[in-house]
């Protein structure tokens, strides 16, 4: 387990829209541009091997595009090469951060400077959420997922523990760039609940035009 104490000042950066990352969960992803395969090997050469998953922000672009100043870095834990160079990696989520500066120079891929402070929670054990009304959330999923025509492991998400289960779909959820932000800043397991619930519902009265499943 990493501690604070080993989390570094500077990390490489994945402005990826639309994927999130949160502590303890598992992110997925299909590495190919030149500049980012080279960034997964200067990943692998460091021993903490983090990467900082943040969403681009919407607005004024400069060179690269601006970015939400609240990421979630992802230690490499899973790595494997396809036979024409590309790569199938899983991050493991470690904690957020709130960067500071984006930082100059001559990589290939962009570098931020970043802030640890007031994600001490992410280090910890998983989050508990007391106020968690699992029955009644069941079945609002279920009802989410019937008017998908969606299916879904319901024994698998029954047993699931809390965090495991609202992380797991606040990921899997095909929202919006700037609503997976807000699930990423929930100061809590309970706040990103009432988040989702409220995303789900909305999306149910006919509010989002597309489906939120992928």
């Amino acid at each position: 387990m990493i501690k604070a104490a080993d989390l570094p000042d500077t990390l490489p950066v994945f402005p990826l829209p639309g994927a999130l990352l949160l502590p303890r969960s598992r992110l997925p992803l299909h590495i190919f541009e030149p500049r980012y395969l080279a960034m997964i090997e200067d990943c692998m050469k460091t021993p903490q091997r983090l990467i900082a998953m943040v969403q681009p922000n919407p607005g004024p672009e400069s060179k690269d595009g601006r970015l939400h100043s609240i990421g979630c870095a992802g230690r490499l834990t899973q790595f494997s090469e396809t036979e024409d160079g590309r790569y199938m990696i899983t991050l493991t989520g470690i904690s957020r951060f709130r960067i500071k500066r984006e930082v100059d120079g001559f990589s290939a891929y962009r570098r931020c400077d970043v802030d640890w402070s007031g994600f001490d929670r992410d280090l910890g054990h998983a989050e508990h959420d007391a106020g968690l009304d699992r029955a009644q959330f069941m079945t609002l999923l279920n009802r989410f997922f019937e008017a998908r025509s969606l299916e879904a492991d319901w024994e698998t998400m029954r047993d699931a523990d809390e965090e495991l289960l609202i992380n797991s779909l606040s990921m899997l959820l095909d929202l919006s760039p700037e609503d997976k932000q807000a699930l990423l800043e929930a100061p809590s397991l309970a706040t990103r609940r009432e988040t989702l619930v409220t995303l789900i519902e909305f999306a149910l009265r006919g509010g989002a035009s597309e489906d939120l499943m992928q």
